[in-house]
């Protein structure tokens, strides 16, 4: 017999959607999810699994959430089938949350901003960033293709219930440094497994006052460490980030809010002086090669992606903004700006952000996943390096194997587009 001690946020959450009355690391439970999703990549394969399976109906059509992003719009007749099969999926079982050219977003910035997740929640998503929605205190994930058709028709999932890691950030941030320097910092630390299946859940004085966009950066990038999870517990900033969906919030109510018990069991907790860390770049081919970007503002750029599930945020659209207002693109630099979301494009367009990047010399793009995985809008050539907001650099992530690509916040990518090469914020403001 197990001695009974705290639960994490994340065990709590677990325990709190199967029907046990504890649960341990390492168990294997079943759980009832709250919102499904998947893509244009890895839906299709979800729903043939689906059809297999005989299943004649999704377990709650206001539960499952189809958002095709990753090569939509549509860039050729592959691509254009994989959607159409979202499409028809969609409209055969009624899905309330599907998302098609005009009202999707990429999905891990949509389905918040639609307040389809709300803390204490517990989501899975084919697709590894699935983690981002940690930020508002739920449980989220990414699954395989088949876990999504078993949940979309059964309504549950299985889990090996994670251990988990605490990351204790405190000291106030530098100018210039937020959540993506902080996970990039993180993961630099502990490798790009040293969370292999763990929750990862960062406190601590820092997180306390980091904005939610912050939030979001750092939990998307969890999945970079290996980790099964990024999680943050809700705290008065989630509440307001919650109050403020009115418009489109799809799901009533507040959420649950979860927080770790003080005698709750953790396999690490590590600690942060954040007032040591200073804008970063991951230098190709990992994320956890990270470097100042002092150190590596020698090397010359070819293309600059400010967007993704990282951070293509109205706030990451704001500061690439302040750097480009006024200032021309190096002429021999390829800028892509691209808003997460159709209601961030129209808050750019509204506060004049896009004339902004337009007349700096980039281009401003409709949402999509796009150039993040080498799928469209700006695939590098061979021997191109980019420096970009995005979450991963490996090997031909955005184009040709011999290309490179340096991750990095919205600042020093804006800075970097200014000067042509990698380049620190303060150089350019």
């Amino acid at each position: 017999m197990k001695n009974k001690t705290g639960h994490t946020i994340t065990e709590k959450i677990l325990l709190k959607h199967t029907k046990l009355k504890n649960i341990h690391p390492g168990e294997f439970i079943s759980a009832k999810v709250d919102i499904c999703l998947g893509n244009d990549i890895t839906a299709p394969f979800a729903i043939e699994e689906f059809e297999k399976i005989g299943a004649k109906k999704v377990f709650d059509k206001k539960k499952v959430a189809l958002v095709p992003d990753h090569f939509a719009p549509a860039k050729d007749m592959k691509s254009a089938n994989q959607c159409k099969r979202l499409a028809e999926f969609s409209k055969k079982y009624d899905i309330k949350n599907y998302f098609e050219i005009g009202q999707m977003g990429i999905e891990h910035a949509l389905l918040p901003e639609k307040g389809l997740v709300l803390p204490g929640d517990l989501v899975i998503g084919a697709d590894s960033h699935t983690c981002t929605y940690g930020a508002l205190g739920a449980f989220s994930t990414g699954v395989g293709s088949t876990d999504l058709a078993a949940a979309m028709a059964t309504g549950e999932c299985w889990f090996k219930v994670p251990e988990s890691m605490k990351f204790v950030f405190f000291g106030k941030l530098g100018k210039w440094v937020g959540g993506k320097d902080l996970i990039l910092y993180t993961i630099g630390k502990i490798g790009v497994d040293g969370a292999l299946y763990r929750a990862m859940e960062f406190c601590g004085e820092t997180i306390e006052n980091l904005p939610i966009d912050d939030r979001f950066s750092m939990c998307n990038m969890a999945i970079e460490a290996g980790g099964k999870n990024g999680i943050i517990a809700p705290d008065k900033t989630t509440m307001r980030y919650i109050k403020s969906l009115k418009k489109d919030k799809r799901r009533p109510g507040l959420g649950k809010y979860y927080s770790s018990d003080k005698d709750a069991v953790y396999s690490q907790t590590i600690e942060y002086d954040c007032r040591k860390i200073e804008p970063l770049v991951a230098c190709p081919n990992l994320p956890s090669n990270v470097k100042p970007v002092k150190e590596v503002n020698d090397v010359s750029i070819d293309q600059v992606v400010i967007g993704s599930c990282t951070n293509g945020r109205i706030s990451d659209m704001r500061i690439a903004a302040k750097f480009l207002r006024g200032k021309k693109v190096k002429s021999t630099v390829r800028l892509i700006v691209i808003p997460a979301t159709q209601k961030i494009y129209l808050e750019c367009v509204e506060e004049g952000l896009a004339k902004i990047f337009v007349e700096a010399g980039g281009v401003f793009s409709t949402p999509t996943c796009g150039p993040c995985l080498g799928g469209h809008m700006g695939i590098l050539a061979e021997g191109e390096k980019a420096i970009s907001t995005t979450n991963r650099n490996f090997v031909g992530r955005m184009g040709h194997p011999a290309s490179g690509v340096y991750l990095s916040n919205p600042a020093v990518a804006a800075a970097s587009a200014i000067k042509g090469r990698i380049a620190h914020p303060e150089e350019v403001l």
